[in-house]
């Protein structure tokens, strides 16, 4: 099993930036795939981003693609979504999860592991 905490939330202007970072500790990070989601109130959870185990691939939602950068450090034990140019519609509580599968994927039902989310706000 792996453990996820995620920081790095918090207020911040449209337009602004801020970094997500997620720590995992458990089995060894790198034979996870990980992935990032967030959920607005009254909305279902959407994916945003995923990188593979070694971080040669990444996968992002349409509307991030640009914006939202991921990356793992697997000596740190650690996955971090740069996340620039923010908008309001960013504004949700933001997951991190993991997974053992040897592909790819941006269904959450894949994932088995969650942190307990960290809230992001993007003021207009």
């Amino acid at each position: 099993q792996v453990q996820l905490v995620e920081s790095g939330g918090g207020l911040v202007q449209a337009g602004g930036s801020l970094r997500l970072s997620c720590a995992a500790s458990g089995r060894p990070f790198s034979f996870y795939g990980m992935g990032w989601f967030r959920q607005a109130p009254g909305k279902e959870r959407e994916f945003v981003a995923a990188i593979s185990k070694s971080a040669v691939n990444t996968l992002y939602a349409d509307s991030v693609k640009g914006r939202f950068t991921i990356s793992r450090d697997n000596a740190k034990n650690t996955v971090y979504l740069q996340m620039n140019s923010l908008k309001p519609e960013d504004t949700a509580v933001y997951y991190c999860a993991a997974h053992a599968l040897s592909m790819m994927t941006m269904s959450p039902s894949n994932y088995p592991y969650w942190g307990q989310g960290t809230q992001v706000t993007v003021s207009p």
